[in-house]
């Protein structure tokens, strides 16, 4: 069996580096967690819809998805939604209810400690 060597995408190779490096400097487990389950392959990776988003966030909220944002359901409530990548569809869907579409790097430079931000998986 292959040793796993972790994501082959070097952008994404080195965020979870960045995440990893964040946690441990400013002993912040959020970021280690998101690190972690942005390494795993790709079959295992977190896809979101937004009917999730929905059904789970609170108005005002800032949500963390540590993969991949669909724009399955509808979306009623103003949330800042930071992800590795979001469908062209699911960024309109948040953006027309004038919610906040980020990357991770962005959510990570704006709030360093990771208060008040829920990790959806």
């Amino acid at each position: 069996m292959a040793k796993r060597t972790g994501p082959t995408n070097s952008y994404l190779r080195s965020l979870v580096e960045d995440l990893s490096k964040k946690s441990r400097d400013l002993d912040v487990p959020i970021w280690k967690t998101v690190a972690e389950k942005l390494s795993k392959p790709t079959r295992q990776r977190v896809e979101v819809n937004i009917s999730d988003i929905e059904r789970n966030a609170n108005a005002d909220e800032t949500i963390l998805v540590p993969g991949v944002v669909l724009s399955n359901g509808e979306l009623t409530k103003q949330v800042k939604v930071a992800a590795w990548k979001f469908s062209p569809k699911s960024q309109e869907k948040i953006k027309h209810l004038h919610g906040e579409v980020l990357t991770i790097e962005e959510l990570l430079k704006k709030n360093p400690k990771g208060t008040n931000v829920r990790i959806m998986v």
